[in-house]
């Protein structure tokens, strides 16, 4: 299959992964970059060195391209945004923020930059910013969200811009991918799938709740902070749910108490503490697969659709 985002970023297949905070690191990244994908580092507040590692070991478990994920709330995103040009990454993909500030030197060093947009004006700002293409993430993916979406939100974002649009957000088969290139898409992002491959490296009891999550066992929370997550349905993110329903917890109680609970969940398995980040359509995630597999599976899937 072959779209402006297999041609833009050299892959065998329009898949992108994920670039999960905790969650993606060099061996998930490389796997699916082998599999024929773009595999993701996230670059999250982790330490410089550290993310340095991670983008060399990369290199060394794959000659395929992969990418970097740069939040820009974080601290350290200039520096981060420096070391992706050092050390001759050829795609970012950047969230919560506008890298247009980084945008021309990480043109000029051949870096494809493709930021994660939630709306259609903060897409047209990043097709004028300069960007290559743009993830439209819907409202039913995993960890923080807009509020539109997938399928309002794509053809929309579609229709708006000349650059190339991939869609993320509810996205875990070949039936999601076809849907997302029926609505205008040319690649697709995807998470929580991927959180159930044999390389994903999250604790055991992560990859448990997802493959039991059922339809139903996902909750967004912190709405009223101005940063809303997904998760998985555990009792830790009801208590944060109903604390901030009937008010007994407040803005600065929640942030105090789910301060490191993402690693809690990724590296601890922590239920009673750990924020579980996940996507809506983890209900249909029932099993640990390779990367490769996954890969090979919605592409089938989607192109047997997309052939009708």
């Amino acid at each position: 299959m072959k779209t402006r985002i297999t041609e833009l970023l050299g892959c065998e297949y329009p898949i992108i992964q994920g670039g999960m905070a905790w969650v993606a690191e060099h061996t998930l990244a490389s796997a699916v970059s082998n599999a024929g994908g773009i595999g993701l580092i996230a670059g999250g507040s982790a330490p410089i060195d550290y993310l340095r590692d991670q983008i060399r070991k990369c290199k060394e478990k794959t000659d395929k391209p992969f990418g970097v994920n740069i939040m820009l709330m974080s601290p350290n995103a200039d520096d981060l945004a420096q070391l992706c040009i050092d050390e001759g990454v050829r795609v970012v993909t950047t969230g919560a923020g506008n890298p247009g500030k980084y945008i021309p030197a990480w043109k000029e060093a051949g870096i494809k930059v493709i930021p994660v947009i939630p709306s259609v004006a903060l897409a047209k700002r990043m097709e004028r910013a300069g960007a290559d293409a743009v993830v439209a993430e819907g409202t039913e993916s995993g960890g923080h969200i807009g509020e539109n979406t997938t399928m309002c939100l794509v053809p929309q974002v579609v229709d708006a811009l000349e650059i190339p649009v991939i869609a993320a957000g509810g996205i875990a088969d070949g039936r999601g991918m076809a849907a997302a290139f029926m609505l205008g898409a040319e690649g697709v992002q995807i998470g929580t799938r991927f959180l159930a491959s044999e390389e994903c490296q999250i604790h055991p009891t992560f990859k448990e709740l997802v493959i039991k999550a059922k339809d139903t066992d996902s909750v967004v929370t912190g709405r009223y902070t101005g940063h809303p997550c997904r998760n998985i349905k555990t009792k830790f993110s009801k208590k944060l749910a109903n604390g901030e329903k009937d008010g007994s917890l407040s803005p600065e109680e929640f942030e105090q108490i789910t301060l490191g609970s993402l690693r809690k969940a990724v590296v601890d398995g922590n239920v009673d503490e750990g924020s579980f980040l996940c996507g809506a359509i983890a209900g249909m995630v029932n099993e640990v697969k390779p990367c490769k597999d996954i890969v090979a599976e919605i592409m089938a899937g989607a192109e047997k659709l997309l052939a009708r």
